[in-house]
């Protein structure tokens, strides 16, 4: 895994990969694959400065399972793994297992 660190309240996401199959089993071409929009956060930056020049700690941590904005940030490709680069405000929720 590449070393990165994000900026303010960016957070690093792996993506998980789309499904293959559909829940019957038929296996799904690339065009009928929904865009994934779940991923494991690999790293968060250290918070927003607010106007009074503290920082706001971000809600998620490092190996959160996280839902975002199917057409939220920025996908990225550092070495062979590809990332997405979100604003905190783009994560919907943390998934838990529970």
């Amino acid at each position: 895994m590449a070393n990165i660190r994000p900026l303010g309240d960016k957070v690093v996401v792996r993506v998980n990969e789309a499904e293959e199959k559909s829940s019957g089993g038929i296996l799904l071409p690339d065009s009928a694959k929904k865009r994934p929009t779940e991923g494991t956060v690999i790293a968060v930056g250290n918070g927003r400065v607010l106007d009074n020049g503290d920082r706001n700690d971000l809600s998620v941590k490092e190996g959160d399972r996280v839902l975002f904005s199917k057409y939220g940030g920025n996908e990225v490709t550092i070495g062979t793994e590809e990332y997405t680069i979100l604003d905190e405000d783009q994560i919907y929720a943390i998934v838990s297992e529970k």
